[in-house]
């Protein structure tokens, strides 16, 4: 049987990094996806301020399950340098961090060309960032997101396989898929299984795409959770609630300088914690 470790996205909790660990201590949760922490993101730390952030960590007995980046998140038609001298950056603040994992992503893709359009510009990047990563001891997960070269399970398991990397997996996101209109199970995850090394809980709707509790939506997270626990996965999953109404997250995604949570991050994600917690109770009895 598998074993689960829990981590989060604690910057949908509040931005200050104090105040997310106090909450994520509440609920056990000991690893955190570091995305935004103090006002703006982890990448944009130069390292003597992450080294500040990592001792506040250690002294809390906090790690890190993954670097939350932005890399990847940019136009394909977008300049490509200083993109990759970002990524280069992000991997010395995950050898800092002892991250074992950088989350990425695939380039968006204009919504009147075809995605395959540009898959060689793709897989040029990639290779890139593949290159780059030579030496370092982190593995660059590929997040499924709307939008993107790889936001459906075709064109991911195109991306992975076409770049066959031990040290590039993929991230599983549930929420991503349904957004899609794509069947996770059994098709998406079938498709992907061999891959995915990470997963990122969130759950939603196909009838207007909004998101919900894990186990309340389209996604199919149950019995893809259950397959992963009866196969012997071993690794983390990964809060990512967005559960709260925050107005200009996507432009936080895409490197907004700095941003605010309203009072509710801490209650809403006390919602997603419970709902996978009953999850887990079920698939693991």
């Amino acid at each position: 049987m598998g074993e689960f470790t829990l981590s989060a996205f604690a910057d949908e909790i509040d931005q200050d990094l104090k105040t997310q660990m106090d909450v994520l201590e509440q609920h056990g949760i000991e690893h955190i996806e570091m995305r935004g922490v103090n006002g703006k993101f982890l990448v944009d730390y130069d390292l003597d301020g992450v080294r500040e952030i990592k001792r506040q960590l250690d002294e809390r007995g906090f790690k890190l399950s993954a670097i939350g980046s932005p890399i990847g998140k940019i136009k394909i038609t977008d300049v490509f340098a200083p993109h990759l001298e970002k990524f280069k950056h992000t991997l010395e603040i995950a050898k800092l961090m002892d991250a074992p994992y950088i989350r990425m992503f695939s380039f968006f893709i204009p919504s009147e060309d075809n995605p395959t359009d540009h898959r060689a510009e793709v897989i040029r990047r990639w290779r890139a960032f593949v290159e780059a990563a030579k030496g370092y001891d982190v593995v660059l997960l590929h997040e499924n997101e709307k939008g993107i070269y790889g936001d459906t399970p075709e064109r991911c398991h195109d991306l992975l396989s076409t770049l066959n990397c031990d040290y590039v997996k993929g991230i599983f996101d549930f929420a991503n898929f349904v957004q899609c209109d794509v069947k996770n199970y059994p098709g998406a995850f079938e498709l992907l299984k061999d891959y995915t090394v990470y997963i990122h809980i969130k759950d939603a709707v196909y009838s207007d795409h909004h998101v919900v509790p894990a186990g309340e939506g389209d996604g199919d997270v149950k019995p893809i959770l259950t397959a992963l626990y009866e196969a012997g996965f071993d690794g983390f999953l990964s809060l990512e609630p967005h559960l709260w109404d925050f107005k200009g997250f996507d432009a936080l995604e895409e490197d907004s300088p700095g941003f605010h949570l309203p009072e509710g991050g801490a209650k809403s994600f006390a919602v997603a914690v419970q709902a996978l917690k009953k999850l887990l109770k079920q698939i693991e009895k």
